[in-house]
C-alpha cells in the first residue's frame, strides 16, 4: 500500500508517486483493459475492478486514454517513468484511429458511445449518437496529446477543429451536456472550465490562434460570471430570483481545485506563445487563495477527505428545489468521497505550493495525501476503489459514466512526477 509522503521531501515524493503509478495504477490498467485488436480501452468495470460490465467504449474515456498513452510515451522517453514507450505511442495512435474512423460525425461533433469494434450506438433509445460536448472535447484532448508527441499534424488539425466546433456550440447555447444537462436559465462552470483545460493543450500542440482565443474567452467568462472573491460557483442563474436555489448555492470543490491547475497551465501556455494574459486567474497567488477556499469548503471535518458537493456556506447543499434531476444527484451523493477530486486536489496543491512556496498549501496537501492514500488505493498491483461513502467504505455506484476511467488518478500522478522533475529532465529530447 503506498504511503503519503510530505511535499517537503520532493525527492521521496517523486519516487513514491512514480512507484504507485507504474507498479499499481498502470499495472492494473495495462494488464486488464487495452483493446489491441480494435484500438482503445475497456473501461466499463465494477468499482473494485473485479468485473468487466460491458465492452462498450465511451468516446469520453477513449479520448482520455489517448492523452494518457501519449503522455506516458513522453515520460518514458524522458526517463521520468519506466514504461514501454513504443507500446504506449502505438496505443495512442490506434485509439485515435478508432475515434477518427468511427466517432467523428459529419456535423463536427462525436458519437458518445461506440461498440467494441467502433460502431457508433445511441447511449439510450431516442437520444441520437451525439449527446455531449464533453465527449468532443476529450477526443480533442487526446488528439492534441498525440500530435504533440508524434509530430503528426493530422491529429493537431483534428484537435483544433473539434475544439472550435465545440466552443462555437457552447457560445451559441446549443451544446448538449450529458450526463448531467445544465438546466435552462443557468450557466455551468464546467463548460468554460473544460475549454480552458483542453484549449491550453491544443494551443501547446498546434500553436493555434483560435485555441488561444478560446482559452482567453473562457477565462474571461469564468472571471465575469462564476468568480466572486475566491469563490467559484458551479452554476449561475440568469435570473436573480433563482439565487436561492440549490443549483445556485451548491459548490463542487473538486471542480474548483482541478480548474486551478488548468488555469495556471493555460497562463503558462499563452505566455510561451507571446499571447497577453489579462486575467488575475492566471496568477498563482490568486489561484492559491481559490484552492485553499475550495479545500476548506469541501473538507469533511468528521471523517476526513473531500465531500463531493457542499453548500456555498459549507455543509450539506441546501436551497429551493426546481425539480431538476441533477438536484437529486447533489442531495443523494453530496457526502460521498470520489477518486477524482482527491487525485486532482493533490496535484493542484502540490503544484501551487511549488509555484508560490506557501506553507498553507503544503499543509493542505499533506493532510489530503494522508487521507487519500489511507482510503483509496486497492492494494499492490491494483488501482483505486474509486467511489467511497462518507466513512470511506466502498460503494457500488455510477458516477457520470458507468466506467472506471484510466484518467484522473494516472494523470495527477504523472503530472506530479513531471513537475517534480528538474527543468533539464522535463525539456530534454
Amino acid at each position: 500500500m503506498p504511503e503519503a509522503v510530505p511535499i517537503a521531501d520532493p525527492v521521496a515524493l517523486r519516487r513514491a508517486t512514480a512507484g504507485h503509478l507504474v507498479d499499481d495504477v498502470l499495472a492494473w490498467w495495462l494488464a486488464n483493459a487495452p483493446d489491441d485488436r480494435h484500438g482503445g480501452v475497456f473501461t466499463c468495470w465494477s468499482n473494485d475492478g473485479g468485473r468487466m460490465l460491458s465492452r462498450d467504449k465511451y468516446t469520453w474515456s477513449q479520448g482520455r486514454w489517448v492523452w494518457l498513452m501519449a503522455r506516458l510515451h513522453r515520460a518514458g522517453r524522458l526517463g521520468l517513468v519506466e514504461i514501454d514507450s513504443a507500446t504506449c505511442l502505438d496505443r495512442a495512435r490506434r485509439t485515435s484511429v478508432l475515434l477518427r474512423d468511427h466517432a467523428l460525425l459529419p456535423d463536427g461533433s462525436t458519437a458518445y458511445l461506440l461498440a467494441a469494434d467502433g460502431t457508433p450506438k445511441p447511449p439510450s433509445p431516442g437520444q441520437g449518437l451525439h449527446t455531449s460536448v464533453f465527449a468532443d472535447l476529450f477526443a480533442a484532448l487526446g488528439f492534441a496529446a498525440l500530435a504533440a508527441e508524434s509530430g503528426e499534424g493530422e491529429w493537431g488539425e483534428l484537435a483544433d477543429r473539434l475544439l472550435a466546433n465545440a466552443a462555437g456550440r457552447i457560445a451559441a447555447g446549443t451544446a448538449r451536456t450529458e450526463p448531467y444537462p445544465i438546466r435552462a436559465g443557468f450557466r455551468g462552470f464546467s463548460l468554460p472550465m473544460i475549454l480552458v483545460g483542453v484549449g491550453a493543450e491544443v494551443l501547446d500542440a498546434t500553436g493555434s490562434a483560435a485555441a488561444a482565443d478560446t482559452v482567453r474567452g473562457a477565462v474571461r467568462e469564468i472571471e465575469a460570471v462564476f468568480l466572486a472573491g475566491d469563490d467559484i460557483a458551479e452554476m449561475v442563474p440568469a435570473s436573480a430570483g433563482d439565487a436561492d436555489t440549490l443549483l445556485a448555492r451548491h459548490r463542487t470543490p473538486g471542480h474548483v481545485l482541478e480548474a486551478c491547475w488548468f488555469l495556471l497551465q493555460a497562463g503558462q501556455s499563452l505566455r510561451r506563445r507571446g499571447v497577453a494574459v489579462d486575467s488575475r486567474l492566471f496568477d498563482a497567488g490568486t489561484l492559491a487563495d481559490i484552492a485553499i477556499r475550495a479545500a476548506a469548503l469541501g473538507w469533511d471535518e468528521d471523517q476526513g477527505g473531500l465531500l463531493r458537493y457542499a453548500d456555498r456556506d459549507g455543509g450539506a447543499p441546501r436551497g429551493r428545489r426546481t425539480g431538476d434531476r441533477y438536484e437529486d444527484l447533489v442531495v443523494d451523493t453530496w457526502d460521498t468521497k470520489l477518486w477524482w477530486p482527491h487525485a486532482e486536489a493533490l496535484y493542484t496543491l502540490a503544484l501551487l505550493h511549488l509555484e508560490t512556496g506557501r506553507q498553507d498549501l503544503a499543509i493542505w496537501h499533506d493532510r489530503l495525501a494522508a487521507y487519500t492514500y489511507r482510503v483509496f488505493p486497492a492494494g499492490p498491483g491494483g488501482e483505486w476503489v474509486q467511489i467511497r461513502d462518507r466513512a470511506g467504505a466502498p460503494l457500488d455506484k455510477t458516477v457520470a459514466l458507468p466506467v472506471k476511467d484510466p484518467f484522473h488518478i494516472a494523470r495527477a500522478l504523472l503530472l506530479t512526477i513531471e513537475r517534480l522533475a528538474s527543468p533539464a529532465e522535463r525539456s530534454s529530447e
